[in-house]
């Protein structure tokens, strides 16, 4: 397929959405985000007119655009449509004709990449703060030395980009797919970018070679099911990379499925690996914005022997803790909202699933009276599998030298240039702390 029709599709997409919307204002009324950003007493039907204004034009009403760049993905939007239209996606593409409307190709390609190089440099470097050569093989960010494979596996897992700057994550999906039997290949990092930077810069010419690229990379194995951590990830190919390929393709070459559902599905064959008890009282941190993955991991905590499950009486928005960026004050706030609901009622851990949340609330783990994990921890915990998190451990000690100390055998290893360490370790690590941390409480 050619960049030019991946851009064609594109485009014809969003000319199908144009005509089925009705503009009755649901998805607006339906959205957890409107009253946070200013907008709670503005017209629904009015609001999502704007946004086909948008859509067709490249600017709108003011209110309208505020909409869709303050849009978390939390998903609530796309149940409310009764007319086969995604309203998440429709926010998504206006976003993308705005930045066509106010800034020329050149400026948009630039900051394309220059934010895909940033990130490659962040995951670069996170990532070889925390592992061995033989883990960065383990995850596909070397070449091994063993000979390839003779033939396809069973399922491609996906890492996405982003999970590698918390790489015990991604190792526990791969010691628990090992322990239960499922027979993958890793695919992942910026090698197989899915283009969400060049999406967000507005530069689709490079997102349709990315996707092009991924998509063939992707598709190596006998089932055809892609499992992917990464929610962005899954937002983009599901609603954005590969209903545009198939437009113009033809075919869909491969599901893509979140690993949580995933693993939740084959709970009948993981409950005999559930041995060891863990007894810990635990809150579960939710995002909604991909169907079906909290639900999966409350399944999956109850399945936990000794595992007690209590719910936090605290909003549940976004894709991620990421998204909430569009909203800082709003996310402080809510983070706050939740350490305090979770003190309250006496947990033992507060228990993530994506790796942004990992990221942003594991250093609160040192002012609060209960730890800060990832689902993986204590899924693995009752099979007998660990893996460090070294991440949390570099970040709870808050300064740049102590954690080139503790790292430096690594870095020396991995040949990382300790200017460019120290510059992702305040930025990437240290900076990304959208909530202080507040000393002992």
């Amino acid at each position: 397929m050619s960049n030019v029709g991946f851009e064609d599709a594109l485009n014809a997409r969003v000319g199908e959405m144009l005509d089925a919307c009705t503009k009755c204002g649901a998805c607006f009324t339906a959205c957890p985000i409107a009253e946070p950003a200013g907008l709670g007493g503005a017209n629904p039907e009015a609001m999502v007119s704007g946004v086909l204004d948008i859509l067709r034009f490249g600017k709108g009403p003011e209110e309208s655009e505020k909409w869709a760049k303050a849009c978390m993905a939390s998903g609530e939007c796309i149940k409310a449509c009764d007319y086969g239209v995604n309203p998440r996606f429709m926010l998504t593409m206006a976003r993308l004709a705005m930045l066509r409307n106010g800034k020329e190709l050149p400026e948009r390609r630039k900051a394309g990449v220059t934010q895909f190089r940033k990130v490659g440099e962040d995951v670069s470097v996170l990532s070889r703060l925390q592992l061995s050569e033989s883990d960065l093989i383990r995850l596909g960010q070397k070449p091994g030395k063993e000979a390839p494979r003779d033939e396809l596996p069973d399922v491609v897992f996906y890492t996405g980009c982003n999970v590698l700057k918390t790489p015990h994550i991604a190792l526990l999906c791969l010691d628990i797919m090992d322990e239960i039997g499922v027979d993958y290949q890793v695919m992942g990092g910026p090698t197989h970018c899915c283009g969400t930077a060049q999406l967000r810069a507005g530069d689709i010419d490079t997102l349709g070679r990315f996707a092009n690229n991924t998509i063939h990379k992707l598709s190596q194995s006998k089932s055809k099911t892609v499992l992917a951590w990464c929610p962005s990830c899954v937002m983009q190919f599901g609603e954005t990379v590969m209903p545009t390929y198939e437009r113009a393709m033809g075919e869909r070459p491969f599901d893509l499925t979140p690993f949580m559902p995933f693993l939740h599905g084959r709970l009948d064959t993981l409950r005999p690996y559930l041995k060891d008890r863990v007894e810990m009282t635990v809150a579960l941190h939710k995002h909604p914005g991909i169907a079906g993955v909290m639900e999966a991991a409350e399944e999956l905590l109850r399945a936990v022997p000794g595992i007690n499950v209590v719910k936090l009486d605290v909003p549940q928005v976004g894709l991620q803790s990421v998204n909430l960026a569009t909203l800082p004050k709003f996310k402080a706030e809510l983070q706050l909202k939740e350490l305090e609901a979770a003190k309250a009622v006496g947990v033992d851990a507060l228990v993530a699933v994506y790796h942004s949340d990992h990221r942003e609330l594991c250093a609160h783990e040192r002012d609060w009276p209960f730890r800060i994990m990832n689902i993986l921890e204590v899924v693995g915990a009752s099979m007998g599998l660990s893996q460090e998190d070294h991440y949390k451990a570099l970040k709870i000690k808050q300064d740049v030298d102590a954690i080139i100390a503790d790292s430096a055998d690594l870095l020396k290893q991995h040949g990382v240039n300790l200017d460019t360490a120290r510059k992702v370790i305040v930025a990437g690590m240290l900076g990304d702390q959208p909530l202080p941390l507040q000393g002992v409480r």
